[in-house]
């Protein structure tokens, strides 16, 4: 079956599935396959649940004509978001970036959808499987689009751009996260900087954050820059108050606005709000509709959340972590007036051959600071010397953490997703 002949049934019924447990009445399957599963083995089951239809790539040797057969499903779901893609003619903005790729996309997303019909990427479904379902679910009514992009080597943002096609582009920053698959830092600046070389080669739009030298000369080329940041560009802002929540001032761009009081703990989250209010100010979005919308959004899924627990205040960031995050986050913590403090921290995955000597870092950065608690858990953080409490994992951090009875304490939990540092305060 072609794409085209397989985007006519996609109209009739324009909704995607890839997990039977997630199935809705008139869905169509799509039934992938991974190192450890073959959705195939579903398919007649994905039917029996109420789907539409279900794509395979395997000779199920039935007549059925609910089973289409393609010669890959992964690729056939690829290339039927980029066909649906090409039916849109809207920004489409792309955000890729090594930290707070997911908070822009929330903080972007609020703002234009505060003005216009928009649609963006549902929690952080952006690998491969979810680039494509994104777009697939973006609906005719569409008047922008928002997709994130996630990647761990190079070549992925390439790949995602194929069938995304991205006017509009951000990427949040270039820093020490998935070093084993990039191959370094510099590997780092090169993968992202694939969304850079589309909009390069396609008249795209750059959202550029000036206070990141090293976004200047990666952006070069591209016909529109619209830069953002502390003391240049389109939109500028400084750090009001970070206790706990950042209040943001708008010192230049903004008309209307003067400050910006959000529900969002830490400094570092500066550059994802002034990206949110130059994007929104960039499309014509009201000022007091872009003020509202970052005002009202409060994170989730263990982002920068602030947690009261009692007399406690706990900072969850355990999404995920990296040395470029972990250090903004322990030196944002560290300067947060609060007279007694645990750092809870989990290990960093995917550093490769910098695994011990960015653990090592991390330590001697805990080092420079006063805290009445310091706790480390898992990784890399196990093979260093560092005369912290070390725990195994996040089951034996939460023992100890019960035992403590903390009271009129500041506590900031953060690790990566597979330490799974939520635990603690489960």
């Amino acid at each position: 079956m072609t794409i085209p002949e397989l985007y006519t049934i996609f109209k009739q019924y324009p909704s995607v599935q890839t997990d039977t447990r997630k199935l809705k009445s008139g869905d169509i399957f799509f039934a992938l396959k991974g190192p450890n599963f073959n959705a195939n083995a579903f398919a007649f089951q994905a039917l029996e649940s109420g789907a539409a239809y279900a794509v395979v790539d395997e000779d199920l040797h039935t007549d059925d004509q609910r089973i289409i057969q393609v010669d890959d499903v992964l690729t056939s779901l690829q290339d039927l978001a980029k066909y649906h893609r090409e039916q849109f003619h809207i920004p489409f903005i792309g955000i890729t970036g090594s930290n707070g790729k997911t908070t822009s996309k929330e903080l972007i997303y609020a703002v234009l959808a505060s003005h216009y019909t928009t649609y963006t990427t549902q929690g952080n479904l952006n690998n491969h499987i979810g680039v494509p379902l994104t777009i697939l679910s973006v609906k005719p009514d569409a008047a922008m689009a928002v997709i994130e992009m996630g990647a761990n080597h190079q070549k992925e943002i390439e790949g995602y751009c194929r069938y995304t096609q991205p006017t509009h582009g951000v990427i949040t920053n270039c820093g020490k996260a998935h070093l084993e698959g990039f191959g370094g830092v510099e590997g780092v600046r090169k993968g992202k900087g694939e969304l850079y070389d589309f909009l390069r080669a396609n008249h795209g739009t750059a959202f550029v954050y000036a206070d990141y030298d090293y976004l200047q000369p990666m952006s070069k080329g591209i016909e529109q820059i619209v830069k953002y940041g502390m003391y240049e560009g389109l939109i500028q802002g400084t750090i009001l108050s970070n206790e706990p929540f950042l209040e943001v001032s708008i010192t230049a761009g903004m008309e209307t606005v003067a400050s910006i009081k959000t529900q969002l703990v830490g400094d570092y989250n500066l550059p994802n709000i002034l990206c949110a209010v130059t994007i929104g100010k960039y499309f014509s979005v009201p000022e007091e509709k872009i003020k509202s919308a970052i005002e009202n959004y409060a994170p989730s899924n263990s982002r920068s959340q602030l947690i009261q627990r009692g007399t406690n205040s706990i900072i969850l960031d355990a999404y995920n972590a990296n040395p470029t995050s972990m250090k903004a986050a322990i030196e944002n913590f560290a300067h947060l007036s609060a007279t007694k403090k645990v750092l809870m921290l989990g290990g960093m995955m995917e550093l490769g051959a910098e695994s011990i000597e960015e653990h090592t870092g991390i330590a001697n950065l805990i080092k420079q600071y006063h805290w009445d608690e310091v706790v480390l858990v898992g990784g890399d953080f196990a093979k260093i010397d560092h005369g912290f409490h070390f725990f195994a994992n996040s089951t034996e951090a939460k023992i100890w953490f019960d035992e403590q009875g903390f009271e009129n304490t500041h506590i900031l939990i953060k690790g990566s997703r597979s330490m799974q540092m939520e635990r603690i305060l489960g």
